[in-house]
């Protein structure tokens, strides 16, 4: 009998890739709510046989990989200029981590790369089972509402190992700091057009598209794609403040800013340089007319800068 409550999961970067990294639960044990393992992923190949009897078809299972879904508390490290224990994650879905030391200004800085993308050995034990994902990759969205914590929201592919029996590790999870409620006092900016909006709910999708590459002589979990994307919803603000509706019509793209959480490590900002907003709809909250909008978050000419996380 297997108890689903008693699981770890590891993560760590791969310096090579497909190589087992080998995490463990006192360097590597990831904090994670609302886990979903799917633990063999592909595709069934009828063999479709010729016999002078009915009968069920034999079937080969193919393409076999692994995925892995999850949530993590959106928090900081706890020092500026750390990086938060969920840092190989973000990295695994395509984004680049640098350190800044500067003294007075230590922050940890995430943005998208369209090349050389990192790739992680994540690893799901059950209860003394061991599910491994090699050469993970994925996508990540970041979902903040009101009177909420916010969270990363990861979803993962790696190529497929037999499980096996493993005695489930000791977890420390001692680098994950407490999260703060979305809150007026613990969110102090979301702004669009340099308008301070009264937000309700933003969700940021990277929106990695991630395919399995299942090949003679190649077997990987790439990443082919970008299309980050997202939606607000805000109090609807009077036209004479901020035309939301103009910014939309006229395809503007304008900077998106939210800034969450309060002291030295444990603050999270989300800029945006060039965001588009689509068709704004107006919904009612508490009898506020309130305003849901798509977001579409397009790069400068520079390439890879249409989001920045950054930890401070």
């Amino acid at each position: 009998m297997l108890k689903w409550r008693k699981k770890v999961i590891t993560a760590k970067v791969e310096t090579s890739y497909g190589a087992d990294a080998a995490p463990t639960g006192a360097a590597n044990a990831i904090l994670a709510t609302k886990v979903q393992l799917t633990p063999i992923e592909g595709q069934e190949i009828t063999r479709e046989l010729e016999r002078p009897h009915f009968g069920g078809q034999p079937q080969i299972l193919v393409n076999k990989h692994v995925s892995l879904q999850f949530e993590v508390e959106a928090a900081g490290s706890g020092a500026a200029g750390t990086a938060p224990a969920y840092g190989p994650l973000l990295r695994a879905c395509a984004l680049s981590q640098t350190l800044d030391a500067t003294p007075g200004s230590e922050k940890v800085v995430y943005r998208p790369v369209s090349e050389g993308h990192e790739s992680a050995s994540i690893h799901f034990n059950l209860d003394g089972t061991l599910h491994q994902l090699l050469g993970a990759r994925g996508n990540v969205t970041l979902r903040v509402q009101a009177g909420q914590i916010p969270k990363f929201v990861f979803s993962f592919k790696g190529l497929f190992v037999a499980p096996s029996a493993t005695a489930l590790p000791a977890a420390d999870f001692s680098a994950f700091m407490d999260p703060q409620e979305i809150s007026d006092a613990n969110t102090p900016a979301f702004t669009i057009d340099g308008y301070q909006a009264v937000m309700q709910e933003f969700e940021l999708d990277l929106a990695n598209q991630v395919e399995g590459r299942f090949l003679v002589g190649q077997e990987a979990i790439v990443i082919t794609d970008r299309q980050t994307r997202g939606s607000c919803n805000i109090e609807a603000p009077a036209l004479g403040t901020k035309d939301v509706f103009a910014l939309a019509t006229s395809h503007a793209r304008v900077p998106l800013s939210l800034v969450h959480g309060s002291g030295a490590g444990n603050v999270i900002e989300i800029t945006a340089p060039e965001v588009q907003l689509g068709r704004p709809g107006y919904t009612e909250v508490q009898g506020i007319a309130h305003l849901t909008t798509p977001l579409i978050f397009a790069p400068t000419d520079a390439g890879d800068d249409e989001v920045t996380i950054t930890i401070r």
